[in-house]
């Protein structure tokens, strides 16, 4: 699906009909959005702007300078857009082209950021003159949900570890597998960030990108440092987690053990003296007692007490 945005002095006119597109109004158009667009409608762009774009191998690899690169008439960029929904959270990259004042953005999913500007660039577009003003806006836009991604995970990091502590009931490997994906999804969070880091910081140093855009720009690296720090603390915690968590661990197991340690002590003794009433020697001298037998059970019900209570008198039990 492709959707052209022509700008006309403060408005916005669609056109989602490719057979729509007019050599008489392309020079007013500001903005391509193609989703999961097919080969031949790829095409059709490329011969109807004279641009050609990198296959979606080429926008997958992770060298700088296969992410963000500079050309006579236009800036390439390969950026990240996490899509946290589901069961694995992941990075879907998003290519785009700013060619001369236009931008021009491919994508094979459908993306919360997109529909959230959408909104925004109909309610405002006298906001958004250029391509690079909706460029900027879409990576502001990313950097505030991914904001909220991170204060959500230190929520049910803080949650988790109050389970841990107050609520521990042996669910041993749903904990761990929660942490796990905690740090897998505060991962995936950073690797989005320190992209869109290295794509602003390239911005800041390129001769094409607006002047009166670079504050805007320069505000928004701020904000991702500050969130880049706060996923390090994300990464301490979950750590310090992890290893409260083995140490309750642990001491649980220690526990089991010292339970088995204790009775196997208490039944020792007992055990002890029925072994050796229990051999089958001619020549005992308490074979043939009246009150043997008696005598033997209130040995082993004598060495069974005794323990318990030298346990209870030094407190390990």
């Amino acid at each position: 699906m492709i959707r052209c945005f022509v700008k006309h002095n403060a408005s916005i006119t669609l056109i989602d009909n490719i057979s729509d597109l007019h050599q008489d109004i392309l020079k007013d158009i500001v903005w391509v959005d193609m989703l999961m667009p097919t080969q031949d409608e790829i095409r059709f762009i490329e011969e109807k702007f004279s641009v050609k774009f990198p296959t979606k191998q080429e926008t997958e690899e992770i060298e700088i300078s296969s992410r963000y690169w500079e050309e006579a008439t236009k800036i390439e960029i390969n950026s990240f857009f996490l899509i946290s929904s589901g069961e694995h959270p992941h990075n879907e990259t998003v290519s785009f082209t700013l060619y001369n004042d236009m931008l021009i953005s491919i994508r094979h999913k459908a993306l919360s950021t997109f529909t959230e500007f959408n909104k925004k660039f109909y309610g405002s577009p006298e906001q958004f003159k250029t391509g690079y003003h909706i460029f900027c806006q879409l990576l502001d836009i990313r950097i505030d949900s991914d904001a909220d991604l991170i204060e959500k995970l230190s929520k049910d990091i803080s949650k988790l570890r109050k389970h841990v502590f107050t609520d521990y009931t042996n669910d041993d490997e749903e904990i761990l597998e929660k942490i796990s994906a905690y740090e897998d999804l505060n991962m995936q969070i950073r690797e989005n960030i320190h992209d869109k880091q290295r794509i602003l910081s390239a911005f800041l140093k390129s001769n094409k990108y607006p002047q009166a855009l670079k504050n805007d720009v320069s505000i928004m690296l701020k904000d991702i440092k500050s969130l880049l720090d706060y996923t390090d603390f994300n990464f301490e915690r979950l750590d310090y987690l992890q290893n409260i968590f083995l140490g309750i661990l642990s001491i649980e197991q220690n526990k089991v053990i010292k339970i088995f340690t204790i009775v196997n002590v208490i039944f020792l003794p007992p055990t002890l003296i029925a072994s050796i009433y229990g051999m089958n020697f001619r020549y005992m001298p308490e074979l043939h007692w009246t009150f043997g037998y008696p005598l033997s059970i209130l040995l082993m019900i004598g060495s069974s007490i005794l323990p318990i209570y030298i346990f209870k008198k030094k407190g390990w039990v």
